[in-house]
């Protein structure tokens, strides 16, 4: 197995991936993302890099024999007026100003080329570690009512539009209301925002009503741009009184799991 770069960001993905590696004997290095990379990763083979420190971040990754990337976690969208590029990253910038103009599916389009630029394959996390994706239907204890299916297709809907125009990934649906729209603020801060409306409107943890979905935008570039649900999403969909959404957690706070078929891109 070749040798995997592992460009880290936030949250508790890259940390599966790099743990993975480990339990298979694949070979992994970290490029550790400064101010976004867990503290978990310190015990990881690996260095800290700036977002925009490409140069140093290229080196790295060919010092340590590695020849595939892979890019893993959050990371939310640069202020380019406060970064600090290295030489590499500077030659780099007037590219990244442009592609992020045309939306953040652009700008990390724009990133994984320039990987591929310097010869590295990029796999994405789910080519890496397989499971990662949620098959088609019902999983686990609890399973949608009739009432949920109307939300789904609902919230499913509305949040492939939004992709369609690269705004989020993510919508939440309750009785056919739709109550949010992920943007730039993220999953979990959409949740926040539905957990804050009268509860005539939407569900409480005593009667659980709606949906949040997620979903890939049209022509989405997987490799680096993956939909993700962790535990931390979950427990913000079940304080804000919802039904349903993902993974082993749900059961627990009563949630039921779906699995979508993915629409063609």
């Amino acid at each position: 197995m070749r040798k995997l770069g592992l460009i880290a960001g936030g949250g508790a993905l890259p940390i599966a991936v790099a743990g993975h590696c480990i339990a298979i004997g694949r070979p992994v290095f970290l490029l550790r993302l400064e101010g976004f990379a867990e503290p978990e990763l310190a015990g990881f083979d690996g260095c800290d890099v700036g977002i925009a420190q490409l140069g140093h971040g290229f080196a790295a990754l060919r010092a340590a024999g590695c020849e595939a990337v892979c890019f893993a976690g959050s990371v939310s969208r640069p202020d380019f007026r406060y970064i600090r590029p290295d030489l590499r990253g500077f030659a780099a910038l007037p590219g990244a100003l442009l592609a992020a103009q045309g939306g953040d599916d652009g700008l990390l389009t724009f990133v994984l080329h320039e990987f591929e630029k310097e010869g590295f394959a990029v796999e994405g996390a789910h080519e890496v570690m397989a499971g990662l994706t949620l098959p088609a239907g019902r999983l686990g204890r609890h399973a949608p009512k009739r009432a949920h299916r109307g939300d789904i297709g609902r919230a499913l809907e509305v949040a492939r539009e939004i992709g369609r125009l690269d705004v989020g990934q993510g919508a939440v649906c309750c009785n056919g209301l739709v109550l949010a729209l992920e943007a730039q603020e993220g999953t979990d801060a959409m949740l926040a925002r539905v957990a804050g409306l009268p509860p005539s409107i939407r569900g409480v943890p005593e009667r659980r009503r709606g949906v949040l979905a997620k979903a890939c935008k049209p022509g989405q570039e997987r490799r680096i741009d993956l939909p993700t649900i962790g535990p931390v999403t979950i427990r913000n969909a079940a304080q804000a009184g919802l039904a349903g959404v993902a993974i082993r957690l749900a059961y627990e706070l009563g949630l039921f799991i779906f699995g979508v078929p993915s629409a063609p891109r």
